[in-house]
Parts: C-alpha cells; structure tokens; sequence
C-alpha cells in the first residue's frame, strides 16, 4: 500500500495522525478526457486505449462494467493486476486472472506512472486509462473513465448517463460516494475508536436510507438503470464477504437489507455482468494485501452468498 514521493516508490501506508485517525482519499491525478467528436487532445479510435485495473478494486470494477456493457472489449485492450498488493504495490503475474502488461512490459504498476511523469508523487491507483499512440495517463479517476466508455466510444449498449437524469443522478451519486463507496474505506482505515465510530454510523445511516429509497423505486434514479446503479453495485457486492468483517462494518450484512440484498441480486444478474465479479480476487486482495488491519494474512473461506438467487425487482417496474 505504498507511493511515489518524487518519482521513488516508498511502502508506506496510510497516514492519519494528522487527521485525527480518519482516513483521507487522495483526489486522483489524471483528468484528460477522450472526446468522439475530436474536441480533445484523445479522439475516440478503436483499439488506441488500454485499461489497466484490479478485478479486487470496486473502483476499477465500474470501468470493467462499463466497457462490458457498451460492448467496448474489442474497442480497448486490458492489463489485469495481480490481487495482491505486496511491497511494490499492484503487479502484474500469472495468477490465476490476471493479464500482464503487454502494452508497456511493467512488472509494477508504479513503473506506468513513472514511466509518464518521472517525477509523479502520490498514490498508484487502479483504474488507468492509457493512450497507446501519445504514451500517456489519459485518466485515472474511475468516475470520468466511466462517462467516456458511455459517451465517448462508438460502443452499443444503453446509455447509462441519460441527459434527463443527470442533476438528480449527480445528486445520488455525490450522497453514495460519501456515505457508502468511500464510507465503508473510512471505517475500514480509520485509526482511532472516535473516527471508527464516526464513519461506522455515516455508513449505516446512508445504507438505512438507501433501504428505503430502493424500497419504492426499482433503481436509484428514474425507471432505468444508470450508471449511478453500477457506482453503489461495485461496493454492495463486496460488502458481506468483506466490509462486513476486514473493515468492522458489522452492524447488519447487506443480506439483513430486504430491498438492498434484492437490488444488488437483480444488478448482479443483468446481463454480463456477473462475469466481471472475482470473489477469489476480491477477497484475496483485501486479507492478503492489509496487513496492518489482517496481520495474519487469512483468506476467510465463508460467507456463501448466492447472488444469482431470484430477485422480486419487477414488482417496482416504475419509480414512486
């Protein structure tokens, strides 16, 4: 869980007695935008972007979602690192999954960043898209990433940003970031009790009140799912099998919410999507990899989750 500090990489983990023991989110690097109508500096062409990613990362699974459902994976190529994140950080190996780095033979993926910009300082993070023609970091802000496999690529697939949605989607998703996407990192890396428990009931409030919002509607905003739907998916589907325990989540599983465990079943069954989820990664990753919250290493082998149970969604065919 190290950095770069000036270009060298230092295996440091989070520092949060400045902060009062609270975990906070470094704001990503790279905000270049890939255009389809050439108005930047990355046109959208076929096969010109490469998308390196963790299959553990809920922040690099919204991108491989998006590049699934728009029918983007002959479009733009992959990089899959390995699940554990060990002294040099991400890596590429052949664990069982993963796809090395063929675009630029990293062994690291510190090594890209640097590779870029030789003196970059900061954290090295999943998803990256990375534009093969100029050699360059294009993005690696998972939520822009996800706007340009929308709008961007001549992709097929439902536009999961409709323009009528987009204050009340912004909305949500400003509200889910906080209290549930990053939510359950605050409470899983705080370092005092007080901040612990601070975050702890931000996330259980936020999750109560999403219980009841998905209690009369079917999908977060509109009638449809969106792209604000995948933002919360990636961090429900890890929740009970590990937020719940590695991370101290523990006052209910997301199974003890009828409507959330309902909505997660029905997202995890639409189509392709099901194929993105590696719960041996994910869990790897997370025990493996945080030793100072998991000293021992120990991959859990339970819970058993059955996401492919069936889901009673169509009784909200419209929201209310």
């Amino acid at each position: 869980m190290g950095l770069l500090v000036n270009g060298r990489w230092q295996d440091t983990w989070y520092q949060t007695e400045k902060t009062g023991g609270r975990f906070i989110r470094q704001d990503s690097a790279f905000h270049h935008r890939v255009t389809a109508d050439g108005s930047s500096d990355y046109p959208a062409e076929a096969g010109r972007y490469h998308l390196y990613v963790s299959l553990a990362c809920p922040w690099a699974h919204r991108t491989l979602i998006l590049r699934k459902l728009k029918g983007l994976e002959d479009s733009i190529s992959l990089s899959v690192v390995d699940p554990y994140m060990g002294a040099q950080g991400w890596a590429f190996s052949d664990y069982p999954g993963c796809i090395p780095d063929s675009i630029n033979g990293c062994d690291y993926l510190h090594q890209l960043y640097t590779q870029v910009q030789p003196d970059y300082t900061g954290r090295v993070t999943v998803p990256v898209l990375f534009d093969k023609r100029t050699r360059t970091i294009v993005n690696n802000e998972s939520s822009e990433i996800i706007r340009m496999l929308n709008d961007a690529f001549a992709g097929s697939g439902p536009d999961f940003f409709p323009a009528d949605l987009e204050e009340e989607m912004s909305a949500i998703n400003a509200e889910v970031y906080s209290g549930v996407n990053n939510g359950v990192y605050k409470v899983g890396f705080a370092t005092r009790q007080d901040a612990y428990e601070e975050a702890f009931d931000e996330l259980f409030a936020a999750l109560d009140i999403l219980e009841e919002r998905l209690s009369r509607r079917r999908y977060l905003v509109g009638g449809r799912i969106t792209a604000a739907d995948w933002r919360l998916f990636t961090t429900l589907v890890r929740f009970d099998a590990v937020y719940y325990g590695h991370f101290k989540c523990n006052l209910r599983r997301l199974v003890d919410y009828p409507n959330l465990w309902d909505y997660l079943r029905e997202l995890y069954q639409f189509p392709g999507v099901a194929e993105t989820v590696n719960m041996d990664h994910i869990k790897t990753h997370y025990y493996r990899s945080h030793t100072t919250i998991n000293p021992t290493g120990i991959v859990p082998k339970g819970p058993w989750l059955d996401f492919t149970l069936p889901h009673t969604r169509h009784r909200l065919s419209s929201p209310h």
